[in-house]
């Protein structure tokens, strides 16, 4: 759809357009494939109308009205309808029990039991210096609150296998702790470097009164983030937007977040101009993360979170309901108005077909089409290739 266009009654679909559209009668000539060159090409750079392509007649016997479609983007409010017909809103910012990060199981912040069977095994595995020097970090986590304790770095190491060993004893013992290996003092051996998890990916702040450069350098996050067993690698959740279409909504959304845009996953892409609310995942994240941005998110909000096993994929969803406001309608009668709404409400109406499929560039994606199904490869290239209007040679 184009902007203000020809419409059907109050309330209707848009989809409806295509048997309301007063049209002009299908011309009986056909595109021709001449041999390439340059005047026919900028000769097709003109404006389309529905006989051009073929859209020559009603669904219906009804009389057309007309009205303005999308004059505001609150005049279109779509929702999406996933695979088992449930309607999408946003209806909640909390953040749901199952989404908690602090379940008993494989929960992320330390508790208050000691890990003294926990700090024998690290003594047999590090040595009493380091045993101790753990049993000193832990001492100084407070279960339950935010903590700014300072990571601490074990004694160099230059057995690769047995660092290897290292890091996998905190993930498998300390799963609210992360480690990664870094240079020791003044590029001696390599030692492995241990701090309270605060998020799998964030990057390390820059630490005062350090032992070491080392310390002030982000900590890798590969392997290190240990995803509790009992939650969906996936978080879902729902994205509702104005004004902006779903791409432009996941690039600031992931800019904040500090992560790529392809993490996300979504059945499809919604207007721009409109009130649209979608089902979105994304791959490990917590929700807690996701709900602090609301406040900053300018025409974005995000909600209604819930861990699930697999990621959205696009063409996942029944479809979508359209609420439409048309604004400044003129038809013969309110009857006309009337009878149109009893149509499509008892007969229901195909899928808009509009000039909107035939693309928007200054050759018209049928006729190449046309020319493929035809058999005129040559023909098909140069109406890609060719020059057109505003191309600089």
């Amino acid at each position: 759809m184009r902007g203000i266009t020809s419409l059907i009654g109050p309330s209707l679909s848009p989809a409806a357009l295509f048997s309301l559209l007063p049209l002009k009668p299908f011309p009986s000539p056909k595109p021709s494939f001449s041999p390439s060159s340059s005047s026919r090409t900028l000769a097709m750079a003109k404006t389309l109308d529905e006989s051009d392509v073929g859209i020559s007649c009603y669904v219906s016997s009804l009389p057309g009205l007309r009205g303005v479609l999308k004059q505001r983007y609150a005049d279109f409010i779509v929702n999406e309808v996933d695979r088992d017909g449930n309607i999408v809103h946003l209806t909640s910012f909390d953040l749901a029990l199952d989404c908690s990060e602090d379940k008993e199981e494989g929960k992320p912040i330390a508790d208050d039991k000691s890990y003294v069977k926990e700090i024998e095994l690290f003594r047999s595995l590090c040595g009493e210096k380091d045993s101790e020097l753990l049993k000193g970090f832990l001492d100084k986590i407070t279960p339950g609150e935010e903590n700014d304790v300072e990571p601490i770095v074990l004694s160099p190491d230059s057995d690769k296998s047995h660092r290897t060993e290292v890091h996998n004893f905190f993930k498998k013992n300390f799963k609210f702790l992360v480690t990664d290996t870094v240079e020791g003092l003044e590029g001696s051996l390599k030692c492995v470097r241990v701090r309270l998890s605060s998020g799998a990916g964030e990057r390390g702040k820059k630490r005062k009164n350090s032992g070491s450069s080392s310390d002030a350098r982000p900590f890798d996050s590969r392997g290190s983030d240990n995803w509790p067993d009992h939650l969906g690698k996936f978080l879902r959740f729902h994205l509702y937007k104005e004004n902006k279409d779903t791409q432009e909504a996941l690039a600031v959304i992931a800019k904040m977040l500090g992560i790529q845009q392809r993490s996300f996953g979504f059945a499809g892409t919604k207007d721009k101009r409109a009130i649209t609310t979608q089902r979105v995942t994304i791959f490990k994240q917590h929700p807690k993360r996701l709900a602090a941005l609301n406040n900053k998110l300018c025409g974005i909000k995000v909600g209604d979170f819930s861990y699930v096993k697999e990621g959205l994929m696009l063409g996942q969803l029944s479809g979508n309901r359209f609420t439409i406001t048309l604004r400044g309608v003129i038809a013969d009668s309110v009857d006309t108005i009337k009878a149109a709404a009893e149509g499509l409400e008892k007969n229901g109406f195909i899928n808009y077909y509009g000039l909107q499929r035939f693309g928007s560039g200054s050759v018209p994606t049928h006729l190449i089409g046309a020319a493929l199904l035809r058999g005129e490869w040559k023909s098909a290239v140069d109406l890609i290739l060719d020059p057109r209007e505003g191309d600089i040679l």
